[in-house]
């Protein structure tokens, strides 16, 4: 290993995953439980921080039951009931939505044990995960097509190869991997930039609705409005998750302080909630990009899936990755062991296309339709007027959360959910 040409292990696995967030974690277990043999490779080791909102609504809830795993409060887990929207000087609690489709509650639990569970759970079927393994690009045949990553591994960051016939990247906003391919993000996708940080709150830690805050005043000068849009969402151990984010539909996008920003907006909030008061700061203030409407495509060549963050999955709606990352894992994972179940080459080619293609059809539109969305609320004229006229009516906020966190039941359902379905079919797929 001295002359660092790396060494090659080859026929381990049918699958390799390239990180162990939510969509990686959620793919491995997924494959494994079918049989696959998954190689799961995570460049940290757990537990890790992940910057995140920690909220997860029950579109994301349904994955986690998807995966057998304990949603209980005795699990350690916190309940919500719905979101609390405040804004136009209206403050309004919607409960999630009674569906046929998803659980009628969100979660909430800090990356820091969410990340490190769903991992585990991969494990627990059958897949094996290696930490401390940091991939730098694909592994190409004469053909071009991806055989296998290339990677540094261990302390000594020795290179190493791992073949398998086919790739997921999970690897998060970054996507190193797919841009080792060419694949490059899309400036005509909504981008969004998010920052949070953790304070110690008595009176919001346990707090059973998600907050959401169309409005962010300045504690300098209470008559000015901030740019962004603010959560706070209480963790049941004597803490919050507060922070905002911007997309670059905002002409502050790019240019603000974000940082600053938070702290600003938080000296407006009542005192004994106590994040005016840095004394009651957990650890600082961390920020990330999230980036949405599948702003990398394709999202399937030469051997390598893309799934999550890594593909621009997050909703234009209301910054949701957890849920698409999830999901689109679970995707791949089906399409994959359809395709290892033919010869290499045409055949299983054509069914691993079947991945974009199914992607494009459940989400293409809905994600359309949050591009528009993301346009009209950077305007700050039309986001004053839609708070100010839409906030006191409750049917029509209902319908708003509908939409916003793509909750609705695909057959039948309420005439909420047949509009909203209509609306995403007649939208041209992104």
């Amino acid at each position: 290993m001295n002359d660092h040409s790396p060494s090659t292990v080859a026929d381990e696995a049918d699958v390799i995953v390239v990180g162990a967030g939510p969509g990686g974690s959620a793919a491995a277990y997924h494959l494994a439980r079918h049989g696959i043999r998954v190689l799961l490779l995570e460049k940290t080791e757990f537990p890790r921080e992940k910057v995140c909102g920690d909220g997860l609504t029950p579109r994301a809830v349904r994955q986690l039951v998807r995966m057998g795993i304990d949603t209980s409060e005795k699990a350690g887990w916190l309940h919500n009931r719905g979101l609390r929207v405040i804004g136009g000087g209206v403050r309004l609690e919607l409960d999630w939505p009674e569906l046929a489709s998803f659980p009628n509650y969100g979660l909430v639990r800090t990356r820091m044990d969410f990340d490190d569970m769903l991992a585990e759970r991969a494990v627990e079927a059958g897949a094996l995960l290696r930490t401390n393994v940091n991939v730098t690009g694909p592994v190409l045949d004469e053909d071009g097509q991806v055989i296998g990553v290339q990677a540094r591994v261990g302390e000594g960051k020795e290179p190493v190869e791992y073949r398998a016939p086919l790739v997921i990247a999970a690897d998060g906003v970054s996507g190193k991997f797919p841009l080792a391919l060419g694949l490059a993000k899309r400036d005509d996708r909504p981008l969004g930039v998010a920052v949070r940080r953790y304070y110690r709150s008595a009176v919001k830690a346990d707090d059973n609705y998600l907050e959401s805050w169309l409005e962010l005043r300045s504690a300098q000068d209470p008559s000015r409005l901030l740019p962004g849009y603010g959560w706070i969402f209480g963790l049941g151990d004597g803490r919050v998750n507060v922070g905002l984010g911007i997309l670059n539909s905002s002409d502050a996008f790019g240019k603000t302080n974000y940082r600053h920003l938070l702290t600003d907006w938080l000296g407006s909030t009542p005192e004994d909630w106590g994040m005016r008061d840095e004394a009651n700061a957990e650890g600082p203030t961390l920020g990330a990009a999230l980036p949405m409407g599948f702003n990398r495509v394709p999202h399937y060549t030469r051997g390598v899936m893309l799934v999550g963050d890594s593909g621009g999955m997050v909703n234009p709606m209301n910054g949701e990755g957890i849920a698409y990352a999830m999901e689109s894992g679970e995707l791949a994972a089906e399409v994959a062991v359809q395709a290892l179940a033919r010869p290499a080459g045409p055949e299983r080619e054509r069914a691993l296309r079947a991945y974009p293609a199914e992607l494009s059809l459940r989400f293409g539109g809905y994600y359309r339709l949050g591009g528009v969305f993301v346009k009209l609320i950077g305007n700050p004229q039309i986001m004053r007027l839609a708070t100010k006229h839409g906030m006191p009516h409750p049917t029509l906020m209902k319908f708003v959360l509908k939409l916003l966190a793509n909750l609705t039941d695909p057959r039948g359902g309420d005439a909420m959910d047949r509009i909203i379905n209509g609306l995403t079919k007649v939208a041209p797929a992104v």
